[in-house]
């Protein structure tokens, strides 16, 4: 029987492209907002885009919140959050005032550029990251390489530790993080090329 690697559907768009990406890779990629799979996944992917509050509305209104904390928490099962579904792993977020899951000991604030003729907002397009610490996600992930963002808040990480890549767009943002079995990522893997693709693999090999 094939791995099953769940995608959550928190109601905020780009779930078929993930799992197209996803499916060049592996079998067993479903779409589902239901609990029982969570629990059974043997990974976890929590992608997004759109707005924090709304969001978390949908994952209450779904049911799936405590699913997703017995799954991460307690069972050990590997989650990647992609973009919106990183910044959900925060505590909260200034966007809509809304409390996150609190995963990871961060807030999610707005893009606050002086610039603002050069460094337009949302950031949006290929920028390049720099990585801080040994993970296997990055494995054969070349230094500086280009990933696709599009996103207007970003995470303001509180323990060091967590961080797994910076990106520079006017000031430094945290644009991965890593704390045990959960990883977030604030650009699209799956609308990277080369890099999201291993970046993708490598989440699935782990």
């Amino acid at each position: 029987m094939p791995s099953q690697i769940v995608i959550v559907d928190c109601g905020t768009g780009n779930l078929n492209s993930v799992k197209r990406s996803l499916d060049r890779i592996i079998a067993g990629v479903i779409i589902s907002s239901n609990a029982e799979d969570i629990l059974r996944a043997e990974k976890i992917i929590l992608p997004g885009i759109g707005h924090f509050g709304k969001a978390m509305s949908n994952l209450h209104q779904n049911g799936v919140i405590d699913a997703l904390h017995q799954a991460v928490l307690v069972n050990g099962t590997p989650i990647l959050g992609i973009c919106l579904g990183m910044e959900l792993m925060a505590k909260k977020s200034d966007e809509g005032k809304a409390e996150g899951l609190g995963w990871i000991d961060a807030e999610i604030i707005r893009f606050d550029v002086s610039d603002k003729n050069h460094y337009k907002i949302p950031h949006m397009g290929w920028n390049q990251i720099s990585i801080k610490k040994d993970s296997l996600l990055m494995n054969s992930v070349p230094e500086s390489s280009e990933f696709y963002f599009a996103h207007s808040y970003h995470l303001k990480i509180n323990d060091p530790a967590d961080l797994l890549n910076e990106t520079r767009y006017e000031t430094t943002f945290p644009s991965a993080i890593e704390k045990g079995n959960i990883f977030g990522v604030q650009y699209h893997p799956e609308k990277s090329h080369d890099a999201g693709a291993r970046l993708l693999k490598n989440f699935i090999e782990m």
